[in-house]
């Protein structure tokens, strides 16, 4: 099935507002019964257990998490956002996600003093922003 037919983007708009419908009852269920749900638990057995790390990237319109192997470094973990990132990749700017918390923002969290540049290595669940080189196009003869 083609990904962009207007049937499945109502598709996709039907499941989305299902989802939401489903959260909310949870979330409703839990606080009448005064009861908390059991999912961010069982996500974090499922990455400990499958070996799985985390890491955020952020835009101006989105923050996304990216699932990576345990001990990934961060040229590969670049890859999973975009095989270029990987070829070309200088160096990863990190920050702690508790720091962004605490500073709010992340011009705060320069201001710190927080905000580090990495070579390789970075930690679970850390902000990353990759710096990297474009690699040159091939060139048509």
């Amino acid at each position: 099935m083609n990904m962009h037919t207007p049937a499945d983007n109502k598709h996709f708009v039907v499941n989305q507002v299902l989802l939401w419908l489903l959260i909310c009852t949870q979330q409703k269920h839990c606080t009448e019964h005064k009861t908390q749900s059991a999912l961010s638990r069982i996500i974090k057995a499922g990455y400990a257990a499958l070996l799985l790390e985390y890491f955020f990237t952020t835009g101006p319109d989105e923050v996304r998490a990216w699932t990576v192997r345990k001990g990934t470094k961060a040229p590969q973990a670049a890859e999973k956002i975009h095989t270029d990132f990987e070829k070309g990749f200088i160096m990863a700017e990190v920050m702690k996600f508790q720091d962004f918390k605490e500073e709010g923002s992340e011009n705060a969290v320069k201001a710190a003093g927080k905000y580090r540049q990495r070579g390789r290595n970075y930690e679970d669940g850390d902000i990353i922003f990759f710096k990297f080189n474009t690699p040159n196009a091939q060139k048509k003869k």
